[in-house]
């Protein structure tokens, strides 16, 4: 059983965060714990206004997300870790090694795809991404 889940994306102020109030919103597994961080984590920014919007039209509040710079010790405390893209998967492996077994693409069970970023762009962007972060979460569920 997984206790401490962490999501990774680059600046956790689109998708990491996004995956995170969608997990804690649609996962039954009391005392699972749901953060989120950045490789390059522009430290206490708020989330994007589009990806709050798109919380916010599924009755998600992400307004209390401020983005975190991943440290190693989060990827020492977590039980598994999840990102958004393999260069990410890559890099936490490389930044604390031993962690290998335990971080893992998002997308892992369905078609193992990168999540694309869709920080500066438009609105029809992060639909995409929030469906496709919606989708995986789903895919993750039994395995909590």
């Amino acid at each position: 059983m997984f206790e401490r889940i962490l999501i990774v994306c680059m600046g956790n102020v689109c998708r990491s965060p996004a995956a995170e109030y969608l997990f804690r919103a649609r996962t039954d597994s009391p005392g699972v714990n749901f953060t989120s961080a950045g490789l390059c984590a522009p430290e206490g920014r708020p989330m994007d206004p589009t990806a709050l919007e798109l919380l916010a039209d599924s009755g998600i509040d992400g307004t209390m997300h401020r983005a975190r710079q991943l440290a190693p010790s989060m990827l020492h405390e977590a039980d598994l870790i999840l990102g958004m893209e393999k260069s990410h998967v890559d890099a936490m492996v490389r930044l604390v090694p031993e962690t290998r077994g335990k971080v893992y693409l998002l997308d892992k069970w369905l078609d193992g795809n990168d999540i694309p970023d869709p920080y500066r762009q438009q609105r029809p962007a992060f639909e995409y991404v929030h469906e496709m972060i919606a989708r995986d979460i789903e895919s993750w569920r039994p395995y909590l």
